[in-house]
């Protein structure tokens, strides 16, 4: 009897909730907040910060399984790589911008679906649901830019097999780059410093670096930046 009772309860027991990071500015986060709150025990809320750049040693520590970021911005592309970077969260867009380009970009860029503010806050919940399970939400116009644009980006890295190794960088080996672009002459400690990172760091950057783009030295990645624009870490 105590056998039967045990395997019953092992049978009853609850899925785990999917755990939400929210990113938005302060009203749309208390509303978002509330959202995630009130699907409980689905859902459970594992934080929250105003900005990117806030929310990334946060995402590490609390390891979320979706982030709802609130994207009005221009650099769409580059929020979603630098929170790919921080975690391995899955990445959907809540925006009430009509850039239908910007939203593309995030999508490519990596994030997972794009729910508009006018969107009922039932059809947000589902699309959590939905990215959490492995799928993507995004509508079929918006499917079709983007599979468009992808072919496109293939045709030109077909074109200048240079793209294509510079498509294989991370957000922060381009803010390296960028650095090092800057000034040929300038010693390793001080691009580290302005980079915030220890000379050992930027030792491993470069290395990865180096081998990405088909290098060997600084002189020869200071020349492939200025060839190729790379001087802007944007």
């Amino acid at each position: 009897i105590i056998f039967s009772i045990a395997s019953q309860s092992l049978l009853t027991v609850a899925p785990k909730p999917i755990l939400i990071y929210v990113i938005a500015p302060p009203m749309e986060c208390w509303g978002l907040e509330r959202l995630v709150q009130s699907a409980h025990p689905r859902l459970e809320l594992a934080g929250s910060s105003p900005t990117v750049d806030e929310s990334v040693e946060a995402l590490g520590q609390v390891a979320p399984h979706v982030v709802l970021l609130d994207l009005e911005e221009d650099q769409a592309d580059e929020a979603v790589k630098t929170l790919q970077e921080a975690g391995s969260a899955k990445i959907l867009i809540i925006s009430g911008s009509a850039d239908l380009e910007m939203l593309d970009r995030a999508v490519l860029s990596g994030a997972r679906g794009v729910v508009l503010k006018k969107d009922s806050p039932e059809l947000l919940l589902k699309a959590i649901e939905k990215i959490h399970e492995g799928e993507l939400w995004i509508d079929r116009r918006a499917l079709g830019r983007i599979f468009m644009e992808m072919a496109r980006q293939k045709a030109s890295r077909a074109n200048d097999p240079s793209q294509g190794k510079i498509a294989t960088l991370t957000l922060r080996e381009r803010k390296t780059i960028a650095a090092v672009a800057s000034d040929a002459t300038v010693p390793a400690k001080v691009i580290a410093e302005r980079l915030c990172i220890s000379e050992f760091t930027l030792r491993n950057q470069l290395t990865s670096v180096y081998a990405k783009l088909g290098l060997s030295n600084r002189l020869d990645l200071y020349a492939f930046a200025i060839r190729h624009s790379l001087t802007d870490p944007n």
